[in-house]
């Protein structure tokens, strides 16, 4: 079992209401509560902060890959009107 620590917070009266009210529907308690709220805070930032860099990296590379995909487009209907019998459009 991991080892725990006890914290001490502070919560205004109409929030701690709130949540003894859920914990008595639930049969839970107010630590089962407090940790699994603290996970689920956790994963979610993870999440978001996760999804920023990668939207930040497509962003960033966006430019680069219309830049190879247009010089490779020039290269290719170079290459078709070299070839005999063919149009740039690769239709005979």
């Amino acid at each position: 079992m991991a080892i725990t620590k006890r914290i001490m917070i502070t919560l205004p009266d109409s929030l701690l209401a709130e949540v003894d009210g859920f914990v008595a529907e639930t049969k839970g308690n107010r630590s089962e509560l407090i940790r699994d709220a603290m996970r689920f805070y956790l994963q979610t930032q993870h999440y978001h902060r996760l999804r920023d860099v990668l939207k930040r990296g497509y962003l960033e590379m966006a430019e680069t890959n219309l830049s190879l995909s247009e010089e490779n487009l020039l290269l290719e209907n170079e290459a078709m009107e070299r070839m005999p019998g063919r149009r740039a459009s690769g239709v005979n």
